[in-house]
């Protein structure tokens, strides 16, 4: 893209390593060459987590009351929190919960007003959230609601494998009953949406895991591979996506036949991540496909026994950072080509040839 993105963080829970793999990733200047970094939390705590890291250059920060403010050679930080926030690293406390959401709830404004180009979250801890009255599952849900979409795709993300889940935050056992036919051609549209927009992937190959042991073994084992996974798969051909499937989810992942694809659909959460976080942990995102905005998040958790240890890998977020920036690149050059597209088909109706083969308007 020819501008530089704003891209806005949250800071999560301030007693995990959000701070620190923020500002890990921050630290580096040329990060301020891509994009304008603004910060929803606390300079208070940011300074706090800056003492515990050593061989850190200085970081210039800059700190704004609202997003079109941002300096873009500078890390900005919007103060969202009361100056009296209190830090306890490697604790779960009401305290950071409420920080949590009220910074999630300030980068959501600002993204539904255009100030930032796109949002990048820290981890939070969904219990503590939920304890102080969050009312969703996780960033996921609470980002569907407030943008009014019907549905959203949880697709994890990384060089050489992309796994979106059918089913999400939900308990395990109620992921037979919450899969449908419907469901399952829902989530594989908004896949091959999302390949094709955000990644820039044409025409891209789907692979579709199955939910049994070696998928049912002909109904041996469960039928809902006949009953619903592969009914969904063949709708989804009939609508031009190429997906494939299902595949027995044991053996797909350890022979290596992910690569075959460009994006794998699970059906529940821990099908579809422990392989992903196995095999790309460091450098992988947790991305929202079917959002209006672009929204990206590192693919580890709070991990209070890191807090403020100075152990912290950054790379997860700094692979959130560079993706977002990515995938709105790949937006804007999609929507370029369809807008083309239609120009052409415009012209192309108004443009009718006469009998001799001539054209006439």
């Amino acid at each position: 893209m020819a501008r530089k993105l704003t891209i806005g963080i949250t800071q999560g829970d301030g007693n995990g390593i959000g701070y620190e793999v923020i500002i890990k990733a921050l630290a580096d200047e040329r990060m301020l060459d891509i994009c304008t970094p603004v910060i929803y939390g606390s300079s208070k705590i940011f300074g706090f987590y800056k003492k515990q890291i050593h061989n850190i250059e200085q970081i210039n920060t800059n700190v704004i009351s609202s997003a079109r403010e941002a300096h873009q050679k500078r890390v900005n930080i919007i103060n969202c929190l009361p100056d009296n926030v209190f830090v306890e690293p490697g604790q779960a406390t009401p305290e950071s919960a409420k920080a949590a959401m009220t910074s999630l709830e300030w980068a959501v404004k600002d993204l539904k007003a255009g100030n930032i180009d796109a949002l990048v979250t820290a981890p939070i801890n969904k219990r503590a959230m939920a304890s102080e009255g969050f009312g969703y599952t996780g960033h996921t849900e609470y980002l569907q609601q407030e943008f009014g979409v019907n549905d959203v795709l949880m697709i994890m993300v990384c060089d050489k494998l992309k796994v979106g889940v059918v089913t999400g935050h939900i308990p395990l056992k109620d992921v037979p009953g919450s899969l449908s036919e419907d469901l399952i051609l829902n989530k594989l549209r908004l896949m091959n949406a999302s390949l094709e927009r955000d990644f820039g992937i044409y025409s891209p190959k789907i692979a579709v895991l199955g939910l049994n042991p070696h998928c049912g073994d002909g109904g041996l084992l469960g039928d809902e591979e006949q009953s619903i996974i592969l009914p969904a798969v063949k709708a989804a051909n009939d609508d031009g996506i190429l997906a494939f499937g299902p595949y027995s989810p044991d053996g797909f992942f350890g022979t290596g036949n992910y690569s075959k694809f460009d994006a794998v659909l699970a059906m529940y959460h821990d099908q579809g991540l422990i392989p992903f976080k196995a095999l790309a942990f460091e450098l992988g995102v947790n991305y929202t496909a079917g959002l209006p905005v672009v929204r990206t998040s590192p693919d580890h958790g709070t991990a209070y026994e890191m807090a403020g240890r100075d152990i912290a890998d950054p790379h997860s977020m700094i692979s959130s950072i560079y993706t977002a920036i990515d995938i709105c690149s790949h937006r804007a050059d999609y929507d370029d080509l369809q807008a083309g597209k239609m120009n052409v088909q415009s012209i192309s109706s108004e443009v009718k040839p006469n009998k001799n083969g001539s054209v006439v308007e």
